[in-house]
């Protein structure tokens, strides 16, 4: 079972991996000529009510599939207000080719006319809401027709992710969707087939750029990130504030011991350096933590060059028990996670040690064992983002595996842009959303670093928001 917006990422996941959606399409178009062709015989009048997304250029496919019957195809609106170009294309094919295929340009003017089926196409998974000119007065001579009624991916008028139906919704016979059945097609009152379409499973298993389309990375800023660590090293906090802002945090702020206050604020005048009077983080600094955080409702970065005395794993224990916000556990906090009870969000992100540290599974080979990550992550009660040569990101139910990156990725300091990244994701979007984009985000922007040579994790930090956003 799949949504309409996942439907959506897996296609253009589809399409990067060597299967354009032109390809799709045709597959598409195929698979309603052959459901057609399931249920009324040839020579049977079929029309075909098509609306302007890529749901009507998958019936300008059927159609020509279809010569063995007396076709008859009505676009609703102009030609010229197809929305995308691989459906406009198929519409030309059919006027070109000499196909009866007419524009419905105002809605008084649509007949149904008298078919043994009619195809609707007219609004897919994609639309939701009541139904507009002209679909609204396409949909109620469709069902006063009393012909057979076969809908595309769901009837026009359904929420393809809930079942429920605007008031005029088609009231189809027969259903034929895509790749895997929607969620709103459980309880329908129809015969539904399921079609096979070609898309690899590797696009919905792998991460690719569908999933980073999905996510709320807009350029505009939003959402505080607080990062507590620092001590031991002081690279590591700066390096994952910086990531934060860079992709797409307000602000970023550093909770760190006074002894390495100036070299963290010397790092970059954008970081906001908060020092406590004491060599390293304990017990006693965690209540004021835990107000700023939750006063503020920042994401924290809990970990990155924190160390692991005695102290400051007890301090880690006590936040994590104390807070109930969202945040990102990483590097030396992580170890406390599995034997503390807390009711905060979080994204766990260990290394291949880490992972098998906290009692997580001891592979090298993370991707091929990503069910044994997965059972880990169900019983850890959240999600994990466990980083190798193929990143795994599991909440214990929904899996998926991040390939983007390169080999000088192993340099230090990659995995706090990650944890940085993951941050800002997780200021939008729900935990595992933005564990799932933010491996992908890092490891192509290392991809794109690494063109030029040599890798060094604050390279990352300049490339990120061409990665996220392109040169805008």
């Amino acid at each position: 079972m799949i949504t309409a917006e996942r439907i959506t990422a897996v296609d253009e996941n589809a399409a990067a991996l060597g299967v354009p959606r032109k390809q799709l399409m045709e597959s598409s178009g195929n698979a309603i000529a052959r459901t057609v062709r399931e249920t009324v015989d040839p020579g049977s009048e079929v029309l075909v009510v098509a609306g302007r997304g890529n749901n009507g250029g998958d019936a300008f496919v059927a159609a020509r599939f279809l010569d063995g019957y007396d076709v008859r195809v009505c676009l609703l609106g102009r030609a010229e207000s197809i929305s995308t170009g691989i459906a406009r294309e198929n519409w030309e094919t059919l006027e070109r080719a000499g196909y009866d295929a007419s524009e419905v340009r105002d809605s008084e003017n649509f007949e149904v006319g008298d078919p043994d089926l009619i195809v609707d196409a007219m609004l897919g998974t994609g639309v939701t809401g009541s139904l507009r000119e002209p679909e609204a007065t396409a949909a109620r001579l469709i069902d006063d027709a009393g012909a057979s009624v076969l809908a595309v991916d769901v009837p026009s008028g359904m929420n393809a992710d809930t079942g429920d139906c605007a008031e005029g919704a088609v009231d189809a016979d027969r259903i034929v969707t895509f790749h895997d059945t929607k969620p709103g097609l459980e309880d329908v009152d129809a015969a539904v087939t399921v079609a096979d379409i070609g898309i690899p499973a590797a696009a919905e298993r792998f991460v690719g750029p569908g999933d980073l389309g999905r996510v709320e990375s807009g350029a505009a800023s939003e959402g505080r990130v607080l990062v507590v660590g620092g001590g031991p090293y002081t690279g590591a906090p700066a390096l994952a504030a910086g990531a934060a802002l860079r992709a797409g945090a307000e602000l970023a702020f550093l909770s760190v011991p006074e002894r390495v206050f100036e070299p963290i604020a010397g790092y970059a005048e954008d970081l906001i350096v908060q020092p406590y009077d004491a060599s390293r983080l304990g017990p006693d600094q965690v209540d004021e933590l835990v107000e700023t955080a939750t006063q503020y409702d920042d994401i924290v970065v809990l970990g990155p060059g924190l160390g692991s005395a005695e102290e400051t794993e007890a301090a880690v224990e006590e936040f994590l028990r104390g807070f109930d916000g969202r945040a990102v556990v990483d590097a030396d906090a992580l170890s406390i996670v599995p034997e503390v009870a807390t009711d905060a969000t979080l994204v766990c992100t260990p290394n291949r040690e880490e992972l098998a540290g906290m009692g997580g599974p001891a592979v090298e080979d993370l991707a091929t064992h990503a069910e044994d990550v997965a059972a880990f992550a169900a019983d850890l009660g959240h999600v994990v983002l466990a980083k190798g040569r193929s990143d795994v990101i599991t909440d214990g139910e929904t899996t998926r595996v991040s390939r983007a990156g390169t080999p000088g990725m192993a340099v230090g300091g990659t995995g706090d842009v990650l944890a940085g990244i993951t941050a800002a994701l997780l200021a939008r979007n729900d935990p595992l959303p933005a564990a799932t984009v933010a491996p992908y985000i890092n490891g192509r922007t290392a991809q794109s670093v690494a063109k030029d040579g040599g890798l060094l994790a604050s390279d990352l930090l300049d490339e990120l928001p061409r990665v996220l956003w392109g040169d805008q």
